[in-house]
């Protein structure tokens, strides 16, 4: 995948990538999950929160993206470069597992989609939903390892083709808004129960995450980029265009139906609502919208899990084997890892009581530590005046500021997503530190650089060890 000239991604392409990447699963499902946490007074406050915190985020990106052109490995570069090896190995690790546990809920949804017309699939996670996923799974493996080339061009066509149900699901709400019944349910609705404005907003927190994982997008392909003025340009234009088309999928179904039959719905609950305003069709319109949506957003996460394990093993932050290509310049080793544990983690949906929240939930917590590491690298950089003597001196204070709200985001963001998940995070980063040890080795250096480093991997540990047992005897449930 060396970045020529013949691989150089427009402005429109990294655009795509990141509306691609977050306009997935997790729109869909956003009425029913909304709906069960807090109405629309609740939810405006959530959305401001969460579309406050990201587009800080979204503005570390592109601030780096400019003043650290050097760091085009993506997310987890800059944990590398502002605090070293291990941390940035933990957060390409930490990025690259929690897209491989995305891509399962794509999965999940698709199935679950699916089991509203053929009851054999049920919620995603029976047998004959496993089989069809694995199937579609090497499918899309084998396809990719045509050339990156192709695949982007497929993402491209495909957003734009799943953004035309979300807008018609928009437009129809629109036309039939009942205003007494979005009053109704503004304050939380009948039938609910009741909760505080904190732990309302706090119950849709992870999920706002989900829905805006992806917004790094452009940042993942950077070295592909014409110009590195265009990464930021398609992380904000991006940014911007999908929190508007979330935003109103969240608040329109309140003023369509009661908060109590939004939050009773099956996932994807914006089939069942559409359906409610205009009949059985509206599902089968949203139900093909989705298939449509997801089989495009797992293309898209494919690419970054591939890209991210192969660009931190051709920085020496992987064992090399996964910098190895195929003849079309494919990460094929990467693409082979990627796949193999995807298909593990679907085969352990089986399990699971509700396995569309848990990847759902678990992949946002994962995320968030190679967002919390981004933030304070861009705090580090604007505090210590890197880069601000040549470029744009003046922006220095202002980017201290945004690169601030951005840590204390996805700090509170990781405190509001409960223990639970930290454990379960902890569960994955322990073992994968096995990864980390088989670099090391074939460099020849110490495992751990600094006692910061073996306190890390302390934790991580401890944590490993606590979520076992929490999961041994119930405490935790998956």
């Amino acid at each position: 995948m060396a970045g020529n000239a013949e691989q150089k991604l427009s402005l429109v392409a990294l655009t795509a990538m990141v509306v691609g990447s977050m306009v997935g699963a997790g729109i869909f499902s956003l009425p029913r999950t909304f709906g069960i946490a807090t109405g629309p007074f609740g939810a405006i406050i959530a959305w401001c929160i969460a579309g406050g915190g990201m587009y800080m985020l979204a503005r570390v990106f592109q601030a780096l993206a400019e003043r650290k052109p050097d760091l085009d490995a993506g997310v987890y570069a800059y944990a590398k470069a502002g605090f070293g090896d291990y941390p940035g190995f933990l957060s390409a690790f930490g990025y690259w597992i929690g897209s491989c546990i995305g891509n399962v809920s794509y999965w999940v949804l698709i199935k679950s989609t699916l089991g509203g017309f053929f009851p054999i699939f049920g919620d995603g996670n029976t047998v004959a939903a496993i089989l069809v996923a694995s199937v579609g799974i090497w499918l899309f493996h084998f396809m990719i390892l045509r050339g990156v080339q192709q695949a982007t061009f497929i993402n491209t066509v495909v957003t734009i083709a799943k953004i035309v149900p979300i807008i018609a699901f928009i437009i129809i709400l629109f036309l039939a808004f009942k205003l007494d019944l979005f009053r109704l349910n503004f304050w939380g609705g009948e039938g609910m129960p009741q909760a505080t404005l904190l732990e309302q907003i706090r119950l849709t927190m992870l999920a706002t995450v989900f829905v805006f994982i992806g917004i790094e997008g452009a940042s993942n392909y950077s070295r592909y980029a014409r110009t590195r003025s265009d990464v930021g340009t398609a992380t904000i234009m991006g940014f911007i265009g999908v929190s508007a088309l979330m935003v109103l999928v969240t608040l329109l179904p309140y003023a369509a139906l009661p908060r109590a039959e939004i939050a009773a719905m099956s996932q994807p609950s914006m089939a069942g609502v559409l359906a409610a305003v205009v009949g059985h069709w509206g599902a089968v319109f949203i139900s093909v919208g989705v298939i449509v949506s997801v089989l495009g957003a797992y293309l898209a996460w494919s690419l970054v899990c591939a890209e991210v394990l192969y660009v931190a093993a051709r920085t020496d932050d992987m064992p090399r084997l996964f910098g190895t290509e195929n003849r079309n310049k494919v990460p094929a080793a990467a693409l082979w890892l990627t796949n193999i544990v995807v298909q593990l983690f679907v085969i352990s949906t089986y399990w699971s009581q509700d396995a569309f929240a848990l990847m759902l939930n678990l992949t946002s917590a994962m995320s968030l530590i190679p967002y919390l590491f981004v933030a304070a690298f861009g705090f580090l950089l604007a505090q210590r005046g890197q880069t601000y003597d040549i470029i744009r001196p003046q922006e220095r204070n202002r980017d201290l500021i945004i690169a601030g709200i951005a840590a204390v985001y996805t700090i509170f963001m990781i405190i509001a997503g409960g223990m639970k998940f930290v454990l379960l995070s902890a569960l994955l980063y322990a073992p994968g530190t096995v990864l980390y040890l088989w670099t090391r080795r074939e460099q020849g250096k110490h495992i751990f650089n600094t006692s910061v480093d073996w306190l890390i991997f302390a934790a991580a540990v401890v944590g490993c060890i606590a979520a076992i047992i929490g999961l041994s005897t119930g405490y935790l449930t998956i």
